[in-house]
């Protein structure tokens, strides 16, 4: 052999010393019969990456079906039926738009374990996480509450359309069936009267999801007998010389006309004065109720019905609204005789006694101006309208 300086003296030569005399296959890192496991590993890592990203990108999905980003929506009434399950509540509430995908739902109920669906309202959220309306469908409807607010001076008829807005489940036509009815039992309702009007009284309930119409009715009749009991009513209306039903449709006039605290007392003492005058009452507020809205207040006026307090004498035969407790109050405890500075005492005739009879708009914040006289009641009218508070 031609030496190698670099190379040991005992150095011989073989075929794959030089690279470019040994075969492709003899440089192979693995034998011939595994060759071709290398495609095979390649394609399982290509597979199995890809599952983890679909996996990845639908956990994401799920997760945002799941926990809607937003704030949820108003609270909707949801019917439970009897005979139904996760799969059916599912559909419905992804067609009503509480939840966007059921199937997504059911698999997510299934993870949390049965859930117990009790026949009743529920109040959900549209877009809300999926772990508030399980919840809230596993709270059964006697537990569920929404607050209903009556505020003072409402009529039967708003009351029920104050009902069916907040409690869509529930009818304002039973509402007024049961407000109507002689099922529904009021102490406080003469014996030929059929309406609760005045009888119901006005303040924030808790309605539970299973309430029905007559239910509310009856704990509103409750509500007013309870109040009547705390202001003494039967005692006061005896004093009075009227009955507790009579005090009570003055209660309603008074809630009616009043627009500020302070007149509540001056306007039962007009109403008393005038009833004890055998004067109209003339009380608009009257004249207006069950009278079609759209007609003219001289047409109103005109219009003899048992509430024109312009052409009918007394007290009209029935409350015109459910007043609140500072009405009855006021119904009770009416103001009496004004100061002598009051401005219907100013410049009275010789030997007319001062008290207060007329009343009319004063001021933008609904305040009144009271008179003894005609004259007086006159020129305050033409004072409101000279200020723009009367057409």
């Amino acid at each position: 052999m031609t030496g190698d300086p670099l190379l040991p003296n005992n150095w011989h030569d073989d075929p794959w010393d030089r690279v470019s005399d040994v075969p492709e296959e003899a440089l192979e890192s693995m034998p011939p019969e595994l060759r071709h496991l290398r495609g095979v590993t390649r394609t399982v890592a290509i597979v199995v990456a890809s599952s983890m990203l679909l996996l990845g990108a639908f956990g994401w999905w799920a997760v945002r079906v799941l926990n809607p980003s937003g704030t949820p929506g108003i609270a909707v009434n949801f019917t439970v039926n009897e005979g139904d399950t996760i799969s059916s509540v599912a559909s419905r509430l992804e067609e009503a738009g509480v939840i966007s995908n059921a199937t997504i739902f059911r698999w997510y109920v299934s993870t949390k374990g049965a859930i117990a669906l009790t026949p009743g309202y529920y109040a959900l959220k549209p877009r809300d996480n999926a772990g508030s309306i399980v919840e809230a469908l596993s709270t059964p409807p006697a537990q569920t509450f929404i607050s209903v607010t009556f505020p003072e001076g409402m009529t039967i008829a708003q009351m029920a359309r104050r009902l069916s807005e907040k409690m869509t489940f529930m009818n304002s036509e039973e509402f007024l069936a049961a407000a109507n009815s002689s099922d529904t039992e009021s102490s406080l309702r003469p014996k030929d009267v059929s309406s609760l009007e005045g009888l119901l009284f006005p303040d924030t309930y808790q309605i539970s999801g299973d309430d029905t119409e007559s239910r509310v009715v009856a704990r509103l009749v409750s509500m007013m007998e309870r109040v009547s009991r705390q202001v003494d009513l039967a005692a006061g209306a005896k004093a009075r010389g009227f009955s507790p039903y009579e005090v009570l449709i003055i209660a309603s006039l008074i809630e009616r006309e009043a627009k500020v605290a302070d007149d509540r007392s001056k306007i039962a003492q007009v109403i008393y004065n005038r009833l004890a005058k055998k004067m109209k009452l003339e009380i608009d507020a009257s004249v207006k109720y069950g009278q079609d809205p759209a007609m003219t207040w001289t047409e109103m006026k005109a219009t003899d019905t048992p509430y024109n307090t312009y052409i009918n004498a007394g007290l009209p035969p029935t409350p015109i609204a459910n007043p609140g407790k500072a009405s009855i109050q006021a119904a009770l405890a009416p103001f009496g005789a004004p100061p002598a500075s009051d401005s219907a005492c100013v410049g009275l005739p010789v030997g007319v006694k001062c008290e207060y009879l007329y009343y009319v708009l004063a001021d933008e914040a609904g305040g009144h101006v009271f008179a003894t006289t005609y004259d007086q009641h006159l020129a305050n009218v033409e004072k409101s309208k000279t200020a723009g508070l009367l057409p």
